[in-house]
């Protein structure tokens, strides 16, 4: 008999872990421990820079791991967003400094709003990677979620 899921009520096939119709993770990952390290522990690591996840994906017993690999794609991917988003505000800030004081007032406010931005959302990922959860981006989670997926 085909499952349900909970949140949005849409029929499952049996073998799925996520929702066809909403995309919402059914089956939570059983967390234990990998290479010494609790998985969690792990995952939130990978949130530090891009190295230690690059160093989860190539080392024996965390790139096995799922849950590992997702946090630790998510974090390379969101690191590569962020270079690639630094790039454009770039061209922004030398674009705004062409304007003689409002444009200084302009770079200083942006400045603020993505660096405080930007703390908000690596301390969400990293809460969410200690408290177990597959948090998912928007692009970014469901690019690593497929390449977590690969074996």
């Amino acid at each position: 008999m085909p499952l349900s899921c909970p949140r949005c009520g849409i029929q499952m096939p049996d073998n799925t872990a996520f929702c066809p119709g909403c995309g919402w993770n059914t089956a939570q990952p059983v967390l234990g421990t990998t290479g010494g390290i609790r998985d969690n522990i792990a995952a939130a690591l990978a949130y530090l820079t891009f190295i230690p996840a690059i160093v989860f994906l190539v080392v024996e017993p965390f790139k096995k791991n799922r849950f590992i690999r997702f946090h630790s794609f998510q974090s390379i991917f969101l690191t590569l967003a962020a270079v690639a988003g630094g790039l454009v505000l770039k061209l922004v800030f030398l674009v705004l400094s062409l304007i003689p004081l409002l444009g200084h007032l302009l770079l200083l406010l942006i400045s603020v709003i993505v660096f405080l931005g930007c703390v908000i959302l690596w301390l969400v990922l990293v809460v969410k990677a200690l408290q177990g959860e597959m948090f998912r981006l928007p692009l970014i989670g469901e690019l690593a979620q497929r390449q977590a997926s690969k074996a």
